[in-house]
């Protein structure tokens, strides 16, 4: 005994090594079967066997792999997490778990993690002598004809015992006596006893006879039980009802119907009348149980169903029948009908799960196992088999097991919590019975994040405009950006990325790192920057943080916030003044001088007009209100007074218009100082102008040449296209630094325009009617519109350097 066990423990030590060298391969290892044995009514907490070093566990590690044993129902062993033994934790009563003789084997599923491993231990509860034999009544009476022939049997009741083996009953013995002995049948299930004659009776020696019989089993010490036989002699009837065969077998499906006839038994007797009348019974020794299910008729001897059965329950019932006759005694007759259930598929599979955790992160590889599950079927033979597969579209697999009828869910493809958050997985399990029965079970799984999805901004690069003069501190706009991850891997933080260098327009930009608001830690001005980008990055809070970027395009709109500047006259000391001498002998509209006046803002914030804003006499000067050019408006007399004082109001029109003054003093002199006085300016300036004049020549020839050229070009391009589309901008960089004085107008398709400024950037235009500081830039979507504009630009570029050369000009209108 010693020795087998010895060679058990080194196959489980060989085995536990194999599967170790397999799961540094497969990652996984159920390892085989140990088994154990323990004697039944132990005490509670008695060591059945270590698991842990029969398995080769490492028992330090058993707490954090959270060694146990798989729940079930009646629990009665459980194992010692510190030191790996496998103990009682229970009463075990062997005839309780399992009944009938055979071997009683539990099978136990110990689970131990990180890796997973699932190990199954078999302890079979091995039979102690703790039941003595019971006959179902204390008494018994037994009528026997004194005519009865020595070697007659007579059937009495048996006695049962609920141990298995040698524990069970092995014989029985009767009391001393001269008429009787006792002989035993042995079938497969039960031992049952008959008291033989062994001498005549004689009914007027003695009309009874009190027996003991002892049944008696194999245990140590023996235990034993008693039956009082009582046999009363009577006279005539001395034959017994006998049947056709002693042991009937019959097969019985285990869905037959209550009332369904098993067998019909016949029995036959050689007396005549009362004596030959036969009447069926079954035996008092059976179970309850048989009773429960069949009944017979006691005229026709038909065996009828009184109660279904189950195949998983019992497949196997004998019932004990008896024949008897009407005689006086009555002579019975005994045969045992064996009746053997056929299975039939009436159990659908079960499927039993052991999920180790409803999460899986969305960065598990394939393979990952998620859970275990087992599947049994209380059915046998082809109604027994399974086949256990996933019946909905998941990235998930079923993985078969070595051991039969268990399987791994494990992860087929790889995950995307973006997509999908969450799977029912739904398992359906199919025996092989005709017809298949089925069963479903769903395993919910949710998809845990992981930083796998960097911040995206809505649009790229980002466009805005602001309005100069800005308060120092306070918002300009605001960025936002969205990652499809959750919870921290989803917390976006803002912040400017800095280039470093010393002019860099960031320095001088805040970011609020929660909303993505930028604030200006300075003002604006137009008239020093026109526009300028930074780029905002977006940085989750994940493990590693994941960020993007993006470019910010900032164009900073004019204010009215710079007066007009008088450029002409100056004094010497700065101020706006100056005198103007004309000879009395003019005529109408003779140039006294011009007014020019500079302002820093554009477009109509730019835009100058000229008024009088005091003069002596209103009837001999006026004032071009777009040109600022001093005229006479009638001849001079002799009453006019020889000296005028005119106050010129420049101003431009911003929403609020800002202005300055300047003060011309017109001296009235006699033809021949003025001369004089013309003279001595034209010699001071002919040194100066011989030089200007012929730069000038040379500018006005290259000038004419290019217009030339532009106005073919652009007649050529109207041809083509009838009307152009624009779509309207804020320009970049738009300067000029003379008087505005000059208006061109002119037509393209329906819209009308109207250039302002003598040295307006290229393509920038106003239209008429709309708000303050709206240009309009051409759009360069189409190529052809790109080239017929570049060819616009060139145009009026010729026509502000035109206007810049001649300040007699005025206005321009082109139709």
């Amino acid at each position: 005994m010693m020795e087998t066990k010895r060679q058990f423990l080194v196959g489980v030590r060989s085995w536990i090594t194999l599967c170790s060298t397999l799961l540094l391969f497969f990652g996984q290892c159920a390892l085989a079967q140990i088994r154990y044995s323990v004697p039944e009514e132990v005490k509670d907490g008695t060591v059945v066997g270590n698991v842990a070093k029969d398995l080769g566990l490492d028992i330090a590690s058993l707490g954090e792999r959270r060694f146990r044993i798989s729940e079930t129902k009646d629990v009665i062993f459980a194992v010692n997490a510190d030191n790996g033994a496998l103990y009682v934790h229970g009463r075990i009563d062997r005839e309780q778990l399992c009944q009938g003789s055979g071997t009683c084997l539990m099978e136990l599923k110990v689970l131990v993690e990180n890796p997973l491993e699932v190990h199954y231990v078999v302890v079979e509860i091995t039979d102690v002598n703790d039941h003595a034999p019971i006959f179902p009544q204390r008494n018994e009476t037994i009528e026997i004809a004194e005519q009865s022939l020595p070697g007659k049997r007579f059937q009495l009741h048996p006695a049962r015992d609920p141990d298995a083996g040698i524990n069970s009953i092995r014989t029985y013995t009767l009391s001393a006596n001269e008429h009787f002995d006792v002989n035993v049948r042995e079938s497969d299930l039960s031992k049952t006893p008959f008291l033989v004659l062994k001498k005549p009776l004689d009914r007027e020696q003695s009309k009874a006879h009190h027996l003991l019989l002892t049944a008696v089993d194999g245990g140590k010490p023996r235990r034993s039980g008693t039956l009082n036989v009582t046999v009363i002699v009577l006279d005539s009837n001395d034959n017994r009802p006998v049947f056709t065969q002693e042991v009937y077998e019959i097969s019985l499906p285990e869905n037959v119907e209550i009332g369904t006839v098993v067998i019909a038994l016949t029995a036959t007797d050689a007396d005549d009348g009362i004596n030959g009348e036969i009447e069926y019974s079954l035996r008092e020794s059976l179970i309850q149980g048989v009773k429960n299910v069949f009944k017979i008729d006691k005229i026709s001897g038909e065996i009828t169903m009184k109660a279904s059965v189950n195949f998983e329950e019992t497949d196997q019932y004998e019932l004990d029948v008896e024949a008897s006759d009407k005689g006086t005694p009555p002579l019975t007759g005994e045969c045992r009908v064996v009746i053997k259930i056929i299975d039939v598929n009436d159990n659908s599979p079960e499927i039993d799960m052991t999920s180790l955790s409803n999460t899986v992160s969305e960065d598990s590889k394939p393979g990952t196992v998620i859970s275990l599950i087992s599947v049994t079927d209380k059915d046998s033979g082809v109604n027994g088999k399974i086949i256990a597969h996933i019946t909905n579209n998941v990235p998930f697999e079923l993985k078969p097991s070595y051991k039969e009828n268990t399987y791994s869910v494990v992860t087929k493809d790889f995950l995307d919590r973006e997509e999908v958050s969450n799977y029912d997985i739904t398992i359906k399990a199919t025996d092989c019975g005709e017809p298949p029965l089925s069963t479903t079970k769903t395993l919910s799984i949710q998809i845990l994040d992981v930083n796998d999805n960097s911040p995206q901004f809505e649009q790229s690069p980002l466009y805005f405009y602001i309005v100069e003069n800005n308060v120092s501190g306070t918002s300009l706009f605001c960025v936002t950006a969205s990652d499809k991850d959750k919870n921290e891997n989803a917390d976006i933080s803002y912040s400017i990325a800095r280039t470093g260098q010393e002019k860099d327009v960031a320095l001088f930009l805040n970011v609020n790192a929660e909303n993505g608001q930028i604030t200006a830690l300075k003002s604006f001005d137009f008239e020093t920057l026109k526009s300028f980008q930074f780029q905002v990055v977006a940085s989750d809070s994940g493990t590693p943080s994941l960020s993007s970027n993006v470019t910010v395009h900032v164009f900073i709109l004019d204010q009215n916030d710079n007066a007009p500047v008088i450029l002409y006259p100056v004094s010497s000391n700065g101020s706006a003044e100056g005198v103007e001498e004309i000879p009395r002998n003019v005529n109408a509209g003779h140039l006294v001088t011009k007014v020019r006046a500079y302002d820093a803002d554009i477009g109509y914030n730019g835009w100058l007009l000229f008024s009088l804003q005091q003069v002596t006499d209103h009837s001999l000067f006026g004032l071009d209100r777009y040109t600022g050019q001093i005229r006479t408006l009638r001849s001079l007399t002799e009453t006019d007074e020889a000296e005028h004082k005119l106050v010129i109001l420049v101003k431009d029109n911003g929403n609020v218009s800002l202005s300055a003054t300047a003060t011309v003093l017109v001296k009235v002199v006699e033809p021949r100082e003025a001369f004089a006085a013309s003279d001595v300016k034209s010699s001071t300036k002919d040194s100066e102008d011989t030089n200007v004049t012929f730069y000038l020549m040379i500018t006005l020839a290259s000038v004419s040449a290019l217009f030339i050229i532009s106005i073919i070009v652009l007649i050529a391009m109207q041809c083509s296209k009838s009307s152009t589309d624009y779509t309207s901008k804020y320009l970049q960089d738009t300067n000029y630094d003379g008087t505005l004085c000059h208006s061109i107008q002119y037509r393209s398709g329906d819209k009308r325009y109207m250039l302002v400024g003598p040295r307006m950037s290229v393509g920038s235009t106003i239209v008429p009617g709309s708000q303050a500081n709206t240009l309009v830039l051409p759009d360069r979507r189409r190529p052809s519109e790109e080239v017929r504009q570049q060819h616009n630009n060139s145009f009026f570029e010729i026509l502000q350097l035109l206007y810049i050369m001649d300040d007699s000009s005025c206005r321009l209108i082109l139709k």
